[in-house]
């Protein structure tokens, strides 16, 4: 065991738990995130998806939620703050919400259409007052749809879209609700909201101290009374790096851990702690530029790539904790379609498509790609991407990495490869929630959402493909729309739109107290079932 406490990860240690004193008392869960910091906590959380997970629908919540009770079943949508919702029948632009009643704040103050109005417009209104910057920048390409908003009375909501749009409730699952009278009572300042923050949710955050420690405590007026946590308290301490997240656990100084390292795992089990795993809608790429003079453009090279790439090494690299990628969506997902281009490891054949390319032992094709060394979702970056530096590196293409630290690659994912500060990179390695169409597909390669208008990071513009998305957002019926959801699929994998690698199963390591957790098929989890033995 000595090894996991070895340099850097005693360090990390260190830091992040100086202040942790004794031996937290039972009903405590403290957690390793693999976040370098403190999600924000004012409402738009940043940190990616951990960072919704942990501090987004903890302390909040959206019009929309979803489903997180179930391990056995893909997640859907149920009634948030909104207990229904739909299009107008003679005008699919017209979409109305019935808010929930009697639901307060954490500050007392009274939940209404106008505080929905109030959040929209921090988001999307630069000159409104309690417009925000940083939460604009985690939500504004989140709900692309909307165009207007309005409240008709104090529980009745009116969104309008910019064109028909079926994904409307799925881009609204995103945004939190913050208290308007809490903004008042800080003084107008996010900076004191994020020290004092107030929402709707199933948890309060009773303090933190940057890049160190949260604590949350349970709401008892919680409007939905089977999520109200039954834990005394709820720990966050940023661990980044894998050793450190180890060695926090295994020392118990924390209960449990995101994404354990793979070489680790053996030594937790045979001390009595728990790995737990479950398939959800996540995807480990890499998203390619197609802006004039990316050698991505040709799909040959994007082919080849794929096709370079050994999956199952990875997977025995990551002690099998992954899914090898067959596409972009997981093999058994109602919306893969049937592809005829085979995501599979050949290298010869991707030599023989580099060569139609142009390219050869003489002539080498050389690419760089943004890496971070952790974050959300990220599973083990820096090893997976040395593993496919070499897969790429044995047929022909040549890979310089250019790391970054997590939140500075969401910002450089969100400006796009046309923007200086990429420095060049013709690639990322972003993973992704794929959990909705709206977030599956069409935020990555519609025309209209390039930077500063969304995260199409490559510039990616197709004719056929923007027919497709106009179609997904037309398509109101479900099994209508899931026929076209597959068309779009078999696109992303024949075109190789994406470097393809794995589907993460979102593992775990916790302590044997633990009890209680339900691991939803979603990015999200619901701490508020948890109790410590």
């Amino acid at each position: 065991m000595s090894k996991f406490f070895s340099g850097i990860a005693g360090i990390a240690i260190a830091a992040a738990l100086a202040w942790s004193g004794p031996a937290a008392a039972q009903g405590t869960l403290r957690i390793g995130m693999t976040a370098s910091d403190i999600p924000l906590t004012t409402g738009q959380t940043d940190q990616g998806g951990e960072g919704m997970r942990f501090m987004g629908y903890t302390v909040y919540d959206a019009l929309i939620n979803w489903d997180l009770s179930s391990a056995d079943k893909p997640s859907t949508l149920v009634p948030g703050l909104a207990t229904e919702w739909a299009p107008d029948a003679a005008d699919k632009t017209k979409w109305v919400f019935k808010l929930r009643e009697g639901v307060t704040y954490h500050d007392g103050s009274a939940f209404t259409a106008e505080t929905v109005v109030w959040n929209l417009d921090k988001l999307l209104k630069p000159d409104a007052p309690q417009y925000d910057s940083r939460q604009a920048a985690q939500g504004k390409s989140r709900i692309p749809a909307v165009a207007s908003y309005r409240a008709i009375d104090a529980h009745t909501l009116e969104i309008t879209t910019k064109e028909p749009d079926a994904t409307l409730p799925y881009q609204l699952a995103w945004i939190m609700m913050s208290s308007p009278a809490n903004w008042e009572a800080q003084g107008k300042s996010w900076e004191a909201v994020a020290a004092h923050p107030s929402g709707t949710g199933p948890w309060k955050l009773t303090g933190f101290v940057p890049r160190e420690r949260a604590e949350l405590v349970p709401n008892p007026d919680y409007w939905d009374k089977t999520r109200v946590p039954k834990l005394d308290k709820l720990v966050l301490i940023p661990l980044p790096e894998p050793n450190a997240r180890a060695a926090a656990l295994m020392s118990g100084q924390v209960d449990w851990i995101e994404a354990p390292a793979p070489d680790t795992i053996p030594a937790m089990q045979a001390n009595g702690f728990v790995i737990t795993s479950n398939t959800y809608p996540h995807n480990w790429t890499w998203h390619l530029s197609r802006l004039d003079g990316s050698p991505w453009n040709d799909i040959r090279v994007r082919k080849a790539a794929n096709l370079a790439i050994d999956r199952d090494g990875i997977s025995a690299l990551l002690g099998g904790l992954m899914i090898p990628a067959k596409g972009f969506m997981p093999p058994g997902s109602a919306w893969f379609g049937h592809p005829t281009f085979d995501v599979k490891y050949d290298p010869e054949e991707a030599k023989k498509l580099l060569a139609e390319a142009g390219y050869g032992p003489d002539k080498r094709l050389k690419v760089k790609a943004l890496i971070s060394p952790s974050g959300s979702g990220q599973m083990l970056p820096l090893p997976m991407n040395e593993y496919i530096q070499q897969n790429l590196a044995e047929v022909g293409i040549d890979v310089e990495f250019m790391v970054v630290e997590w939140n500075q690659m969401i910002n450089l994912w969100r400006a796009g490869a046309a923007d200086a500060a990429v420095d060049g990179s013709q690639s990322i390695n972003f993973t992704y929630a794929i959990q909705d169409p709206f977030t599956g597909f069409i935020r990555h390669l519609d025309c209209k959402l390039t930077a500063p208008n969304g995260t199409n990071w490559g510039h990616y513009c197709d004719p056929d493909m923007q027919k497709l998305f106009g179609e997904i957002k037309t398509t109101f019926d479900p099994a209508e729309q899931e026929k076209v959801l597959q068309k779009v699929h078999e696109k992303f994998v024949d075109d190789a739109l994406f470097l393809m690698v794995a589907h993460d199963v979102a593992p775990r390591a916790m302590s044997p107290k633990v009890k209680g957790f339900v691991q939803a098929q979603n990015w999200y989890q619901n701490f508020s079932s948890i109790t410590m033995e």
